[in-house]
């Protein structure tokens, strides 16, 4: 059998172990919370405190403004198709929209929205969510936490679904992508600034025609 066969088979495996850890981290209801994953700061709206200069959350509305002012949010990262103009006016907060779905995720919007954060992060704390803050919200803070912070994947995972930010069938599409992403070539597309880890992924081949017909 070749290893392209194989290869679906070793994965379900994988993905199997990984739940059966994850249940079994669930089960334990005596275990406190991680120190280290996202802390709550307001039950109303799901949201959290990733670390100094990130929060996630469900979709805001305008009672929560003056709590972003009290946490000194300077940027507001949006998952959804609708624009946060709607609730969010205030002035000093800049909204950045970058509306993608769990389950046609790739590795050009993950580094999309990492390198989004990373420079929101340079002008003081950030704030991303989606509209329940779970699926969307849930796998770039997964990928936060692997990419950027050096989690391991297992860690990152477990946090996600565990954590406490909601219950949800779009988990399945997250831990996919996650488990099969290669953080590696993620970090060093970051850094060379890459659209994408694949030379062949759109954005790629769009950069490459652009460059070509300059020359």
């Amino acid at each position: 059998m070749s290893r392209l066969r194989l290869f679906p088979a070793t994965f379900l495996v994988s993905l199997f172990a990984l739940f059966t850890q994850i249940q079994a981290h669930a089960d334990d209801t005596t275990s406190p919370r991680p120190a280290d994953w996202a802390q709550s700061v307001e039950v109303q709206y799901n949201l959290y405190q990733m670390s100094p200069t990130l929060y996630r959350s469900a979709l805001p509305d305008k009672g929560v403004v003056p709590l972003l002012q009290k946490l000194k949010i300077a940027t507001v990262i949006s998952f959804l198709p609708e624009q946060d103009s709607s609730w969010l006016s205030t002035p000093g907060i800049a909204q950045v929209q970058l509306p993608y779905r769990t389950n046609h995720v790739d590795d050009a919007q993950v580094l999309k929205v990492l390198r989004a954060i990373k420079t929101a992060e340079a002008n003081g704390p950030v704030l991303m969510h989606c509209k329940h803050g779970s699926d969307r919200t849930g796998l770039m803070a997964a990928m936060y936490r692997v990419v950027v912070q050096g989690w391991s994947k297992e860690d990152a995972l477990n946090e996600m679904t565990q954590g406490g930010f909601g219950e949800s069938n779009g988990f399945k599409d997250g831990v996919r992508y996650v488990m099969q992403a290669d953080a590696d070539k993620l970090r060093t597309a970051m850094a060379n600034g890459d659209c994408s880890t694949s030379p062949f992924a759109a954005c790629s081949m769009k950069s490459w025609l652009k460059s070509a017909n300059v020359e």
